[in-house]
């Protein structure tokens, strides 16, 4: 015990430029500044609506997490048979609804804006990637919700994958399997590349307007 409050009443001990943990908080401070990963002013140009539209899609994201995870508490029929159920139900098809027309409109947009431009390549791609992982999740959504459209879609999708070999290990006509996909494998898929993306944007600034550079004024 003495030994111990020794240790603990006696200074702490520095990191050495050898501590791996030294050398990663240090790098990590380099290419992610505080004041660059938390700004508190933004460009003039960021006041256009079609900056809107990211952070839109970010705030659906979150609504649609949250009612999925509400949902995930009263089972997948919950909604079939109580009013609170189909409240959340509808909450959550709504916020995808409007997650989808958000990310595409920022999709566009930052297509014909170019924003791939200035190093900013690697964010542009995280972007379609999560796009492309949206779809996956919001398509297993649909199979998984235990009516008449949910067999229907199944059934017409699993000739289409089947004919792709995929069906081999992913089989849309099976319910717990969907679900799992649908309620964790997906979700944390498009939750990780959006952070990548968030984080992207943060180091290399919003991608300004073309004929515009980053400090507001003409190139």
């Amino acid at each position: 015990m003495s030994h111990v409050r020794t240790a603990a009443s006696g200074p702490t001990e520095q990191p050495t430029a050898s501590s791996w943990s030294a050398r990663l908080r240090a790098r990590t401070l380099e290419s992610m500044p505080p004041d660059q990963l938390l700004p508190d002013t933004q460009p003039a140009y960021v006041a256009s609506w079609i900056y809107v539209f990211g952070v839109a899609s970010l705030a659906s994201f979150i609504v649609v997490l949250v009612s999925g995870g509400l949902l995930a508490l009263g089972g997948p029929i919950w909604w079939h048979t109580s009013s609170v159920g189909l409240f959340f139900n509808s909450l959550h098809l709504w916020s995808v609804e409007l997650f989808f027309g958000f990310m595409v409109v920022h999709l566009w947009g930052k297509f014909f804006m170019a924003a791939w431009r200035g190093r900013r390549a690697l964010t542009w791609i995280t972007g379609v990637v999560s796009f492309l992982f949206s779809v996956g999740t919001a398509f297993t959504g649909y199979v998984i919700q235990t009516n008449f459209d949910s067999q229907w879609i199944s059934t017409q999708a699993k000739d289409g994958i089947n004919s792709t070999g995929a069906g081999a290990f992913w089989n849309v006509m099976n319910f717990g399997q969907m679900l799992m996909w649908h309620i964790l494998l997906l979700p944390i898929a498009v939750g990780i590349v959006i952070g990548l993306h968030v984080l992207m944007v943060r180091r290399r600034g919003v991608v300004p307007p073309i004929g515009i550079g980053t400090d507001g004024e003409p190139e």
